[in-house]
């Protein structure tokens, strides 16, 4: 589903990343895991098209299309969805006609008629009761006024009511209390399919007790130093990622 080889990308004449190798294959989760500074973010952002950052070398292949150079909204509507770690408000715009018009603009660049109201409202319900989100929150402007909390259940709704194929959460595990990251986690694995895939972005190996990875990914000064099963993140929480420093040296 996805390849990425040789990665290498920069911001401003400083290169973040420095060599990436990763493959993601249809039904799988792929945690990645490193201290702050090492280019997680970074790679999520590059993925999805954000053009602050500069491709100096490598691929990026999504379903077989070459992702460099597409523009961001094209990589949406071809079904790769970002969870951001900081969710941005958008006063005066409702949840509803957000997402209505994301829904519609996607079935447009695939050819298909606008999503019949009855059967938009009716995705809506499922996956509000899917997350156990409020009827008040889902009739507010996008996120204004949210907590961190209620902010990223928010992005999982969103997540869920455009069903990608390649969902990249970033950090959606920070700012959440125990029963908010059980929610987000539970919509997560109930959003699982042998045709989709995600990439779980996290500090902590807390998130991957409710959302179990099938590879964990180690990304230290712009590579994946260390790949490998969930154990790999038990690992970490024992050792700290100084362990991974001390071995790079």
């Amino acid at each position: 589903m996805l390849s990425i080889k040789n990665l290498r990308a920069s911001i401003e004449g400083k290169e973040i990343l420095k060599g990436i190798n990763l493959e993601v294959r249809a039904g799988e989760v792929h945690a990645i895991m490193g201290p702050n500074g090492t280019g997680k973010s970074t790679l999520a952002s590059v993925i999805v098209g954000r053009d602050i950052f500069v491709i100096e070398e490598g691929e990026i292949l999504f379903k077989g299309k070459n992702l460099i150079g597409m523009p961001v909204e094209e990589r949406a509507n071809e079904g790769i969805f970002l969870g951001f770690q900081y969710p941005v408000e958008i006063p005066g715009v409702s949840m509803t006609n957000f997402m209505r018009t994301a829904i519609n603009e996607q079935r447009k660049y695939r050819g298909l008629d606008p999503m019949p109201a009855q059967e938009f409202l009716n995705s809506m319900e499922e996956k509000k009761r899917l997350l156990e989100i409020h009827a008040k929150l889902a009739n507010r402007s996008v996120n204004e006024g949210f907590s961190g909390g209620e902010k990223k259940k928010n992005e999982i709704f969103q997540m869920a009511m455009l069903n990608p194929e390649l969902a990249i959460l970033d950090e959606t595990d920070s700012g959440l209390d125990i029963d908010a990251l059980k929610i987000v986690a539970h919509g997560v694995n109930t959003l699982r399919r042998p045709d989709n895939a995600f990439i779980v972005i996290t500090h902590y190996q807390r998130l991957l007790e409710y959302i179990v990875p099938d590879f964990v990914h180690v990304l230290f000064d712009g590579r994946i130093v260390r790949s490998g099963g969930k154990e790999l993140a038990f690992e970490l929480e024992d050792k700290g990622y100084e362990w991974i420093k001390e071995a790079q040296v």
